[in-house]
């Protein structure tokens, strides 16, 4: 399989701190990566930059065979919208948009509109009989479900999933789960920052930081929620 992640001694400091320090790590197309560690660990960091929300310091970043390392703010706008989907602890849904407009809404940032596309992808998440709902009438679980396919509709390279379930309830939670490992069945490479060591298990491989340094990698064997 090829390699969509690859950093090469990837740091990044803020003035004298140093959050990441000579971080080398390959990820290929098809897994499903958790990364791990401490609150102040740099995970967050590490996600930042992955996802080109913010630049690195030293070193050489490299998604997909693409040198990023030297985007300007542009080209890490553009390739984010390209090749990535995103999905936050926090939904970050338009509170006045129903669940179907602000799937499009990720469309219209990406210059193509295309409803049958945004209503495939809301059904793929279990939610065609909420599409017209606004975010305030949907439960927290069906929130963050809208967010997912907010990030598949563009059909991204990689989904990235920083802290999925942390605002949460259990059952919410557990379809939340099920549904990221029902995509990486699908052939989705996944990336998911977590705390949470039961989330970790469900990735094939768990990447832990200690305070800016990768210290472990480990494969996880979880079983395959149905």
């Amino acid at each position: 399989m090829s390699l969509v992640i690859e950093t090469r001694q990837l740091s990044k400091h803020f003035g004298k701190v140093t959050a990441l320090d000579g971080i080398n790590l390959q990820i290929r197309q098809g897994e499903f990566v958790a990364i791990m560690g401490a609150s102040g660990s740099g995970k967050s960091t590490l996600m930042n930059l992955l996802t080109c929300m913010d630049t690195l310091s030293d070193g050489q970043l490299l998604l997909g065979g693409v040198d990023a390392s030297s985007f300007d703010e542009d080209q890490r706008r553009r390739f984010r919208a390209d090749r990535m989907g995103l999905v936050f602890q926090q939904f970050h849904l338009i509170p006045y948009l129903s669940a179907l407009e602000n799937v499009m809404l990720a469309q219209h940032y990406h210059s193509v509109v295309d409803e049958a596309a945004a209503r495939a992808v809301l059904a793929q998440v279990g939610l065609e009989h909420r599409m017209d709902h606004l975010p305030r009438q949907l439960s927290g679980g069906e929130q963050q479900r809208v967010c997912i396919a907010r990030a598949l509709v563009n059909a991204p390279e990689i989904l990235f999933a920083d802290e999925p379930t942390g605002n949460l309830d259990e059952q919410n939670e557990q379809l939340v789960l099920g549904l990221l490992q029902q995509l990486h069945r699908a052939g989705h490479t996944i990336v998911m920052v977590t705390h949470n060591p039961e989330l970790g298990a469900m990735a094939d491989r768990v990447i832990r930081l200690q305070h800016g340094h990768l210290v472990q990698e480990e494969v996880a064997y979880a079983p395959v929620v149905a």
